[in-house]
């Protein structure tokens, strides 16, 4: 059994700061690097107004000046930096994996080699240990660097309970030639968790990620899960997000009852120049301290739909719209860009 005193809190436990790693033109976002760092200057307003934001970049003056102009005096004093070279800026997979314990924080530093070496990540997988080495982040560091996890493919209810994926976990490159039970094994002790529920079906096209789970169903509270849900029976993700519903209906809590279910709206198909479908999604929201940020793609009609589904998920938090086309460009979304450091941690 794991110890009951040290655990991996939910997301809507209330947090510290949340970590944004930002955009710069050495990454694959140059060609529309204006539009992109508007995106992270909205998630950066919407934050710092609740909390303290820590932002990882090669560039500290530059980000700054930036959000010199867009932010009040307030909410710049809640930004710290880290100077650190990047890859890339999706900070929920190279970030920190943080549980609670009676004597702090410890931060769990996992392997992050671009979702299966398909991208390079050499940068990206040293920024935690120059968080520590810089004086950021407290607590205990736990090296599990010899094990590929990240960030956007676990969810935790808080009480022992962990969502993940089966295509992203079992994925090609990631840790071979473990089996399932051993990689179910090695999660479980590692996050101090009692149990692993599975998903075995529901993809995005255009994902890189082998399916994380942040891109298909959330853990919210009192035992909700919001998902996506596809109803159109010619969109090319019917038959396995019908799947994937029917399993989350069978799905049990530890006192084995039904989860609450809460469907999202499948988003409108969006394609690049090349015509390849773009992975928007709304299950890739964010939830910080009175609020949770969702991810709009400029679909007035569905947008609101996802909204009004959310309120029902979180009725006591304000649900504010963070406009995210140009995200999913490179095939993430809102939440893939943040990682969230539960209260005490900093």
């Amino acid at each position: 059994m794991p110890d009951s005193k040290i655990f991996l809190p939910a997301e809507w436990h209330e947090q510290s700061a949340v970590q944004l790693t930002w955009p710069h033109a050495s990454t694959d976002w140059q060609p529309i690097l204006e539009a992109v760092n508007r995106c992270y200057l909205d998630m950066a307003k919407a934050l710092s107004a609740r909390l303290q934001l820590i932002i990882v970049t090669p560039e500290p003056a530059h980000v700054r000046k930036l959000l010199c102009e867009a932010l009040t005096a307030r909410k710049l004093s809640r930004i710290s930096f880290c100077k650190a070279p990047t890859n890339d800026t999706w900070a929920r997979d190279h970030g920190f994996i943080t549980l609670l314990a009676p004597d702090g924080p410890c931060r769990l530093d996992f392997k992050f080699n671009g979702w299966g070496e398909k991208f390079p990540a050499d940068l990206d997988n040293q920024i935690n240990r120059r968080m520590m080495e810089q004086g950021i982040l407290e607590g205990r560091y736990e090296d599990h660097l010899d094990f590929v996890l990240e960030g956007g493919s676990i969810e935790s209810d808080g009480k022992g309970t962990i969502l993940a994926t089966s295509k992203c976990l079992l994925a090609p490159h990631r840790n071979q030639p473990l089996t399932k039970g051993e990689i179910e094994a090695r999660l479980l002790e590692a996050l101090h968790a009692e149990r692993i529920l599975w998903l075995d079906y529901g993809y995005l096209a255009g994902d890189d990620t082998d399916s994380h789970i942040d891109t298909l169903a959330r853990f919210c509270p009192d035992d909700a899960i919001a998902y996506v849900q596809c109803l159109d029976k010619s969109d090319e993700h019917f038959a396995e997000l019908q799947q994937m519903e029917a399993q989350l209906k069978a799905f049990r809590t530890k006192e084995g009852e039904p989860y609450r279910l809460v469907p999202l709206p499948m988003a409108k198909a969006v394609f690049d120049e090349d015509g390849m479908r773009l992975p928007a999604t709304y299950a890739n929201f964010l939830i910080t301290n009175g609020a949770v940020l969702m991810p709009t793609y400029g679909d007035a009609e569905t947008d609101h739909m996802a909204e009004e589904q959310l309120r029902k998920a979180f009725p006591h938090h304000d649900i504010i719209g963070i406009d995210c086309q140009p995200l999913i460009t490179q095939h993430g979304s809102l939440h893939c860009c943040t990682m969230q450091f539960p209260k005490g941690t900093i």
